[in-house]
């Protein structure tokens, strides 16, 4: 809802202003769709050539973060704690009874009550590849702690493709706008016979093109990716949860202590309080 707000803004004030100012819309509606044709078409092209076929999906499935935001809500970490405290009690009581919920997650009981948690992949392989590098007595914390953090990365690499092709597509509008405006004032040289109120109308034209590629540039492609950017870094906190808690477990701390680390180290915005997960703590025992 404030990514819409804000476009809202940026039209209201750029074309209010210009018309507050005395500005006339029939010259910017006239050169519109014969300037977006030049300037959008050739973002587009530049766009697929810089990217192949999963990036370009990928970049347009990640538009849609701009308005939706974070996918982990507090809510979920304060689930992903409670998912990390029950796998961690099973391990400790019982190493082969934890094997049947890290071999096979969609089957088991304990993920099965956080399926948002399960939809997500990584996440879920994240879990279970560190818990069983646990069960295989890896004598040294710090070996598995360094994969996890090259492992998120890795992942926070790809997973920022799309904020980078943005940012390339805004970096090149203003001088695709250029190249509209260009080609309008050979157009308006071709006419150059023609009365003044005609020329105005072509020169006005040609620098709708100037205009729209610097407004699109910084008006709403650079702020969709930085905007994207921001979603992204703010979801990658759920994965370094998962790190923070399974490697205090690997340091073999009490499993209330391996949760209060996990709860620590996430942002205070998104951070349940010590009441409330100790409250969920306590229902996740009682469904055990």
């Amino acid at each position: 809802m404030i990514g819409i707000v804000g476009i809202a803004l940026i039209f209201a004030f750029v074309f209010g202003g210009y018309l507050f100012a005395g500005g006339k819309m029939e010259i910017i509606l006239h050169a519109l769709p014969h300037e977006m044709l030049i300037i959008g078409g050739a973002a587009v092209g530049a766009f697929v050539i810089a990217n192949d076929m999963p990036g370009i999906k990928r970049t347009l499935a990640d538009i849609g973060k701009v308005f939706k935001g974070p996918r982990w809500k507090p809510d979920d970490y304060r689930d992903l704690l409670c998912l990390l405290f029950e796998l961690i009690r099973i391990a400790r009581q019982n190493a082969v009874a934890l094997e049947e919920h890290i071999e096979d997650p969609q089957s088991s009981s304990v993920f099965l009550r956080y399926p948002k948690i399960l939809t997500d992949r990584e996440a879920v392989e994240l879990i279970c590849d560190t818990m069983r590098s646990a069960a295989m007595n890896y004598d040294d914390p710090h070996q598995v702690e360094e994969v996890l953090e090259k492992r998120m990365e890795t992942n926070l690499h790809h997973a920022m493709h799309s904020t980078h092709a943005l940012q390339n597509v805004a970096d090149g509008l203003p001088a695709l706008g250029i190249v509209a405006a260009v080609l309008g004032v050979i157009k308006t040289m071709g006419a150059i016979d023609q009365p003044p109120e005609i020329l105005g109308a072509l020169i006005g034209g040609a620098l709708v093109g100037t205009f729209m590629g610097v407004f699109l540039a910084y008006g709403l492609v650079g702020p969709f990716a930085a905007k994207l950017a921001t979603v992204i870094e703010e979801d990658a906190h759920f994965y370094k949860l998962i790190r923070e808690v399974l490697v205090a477990n690997l340091y073999a701390h009490a499993t209330n202590i391996c949760i209060e680390v996990g709860r620590q180290n996430t942002p205070s915005h998104i951070r349940p309080s010590f009441s409330e997960l100790e409250a969920a703590l306590r229902i996740a025992k009682d469904a055990a």
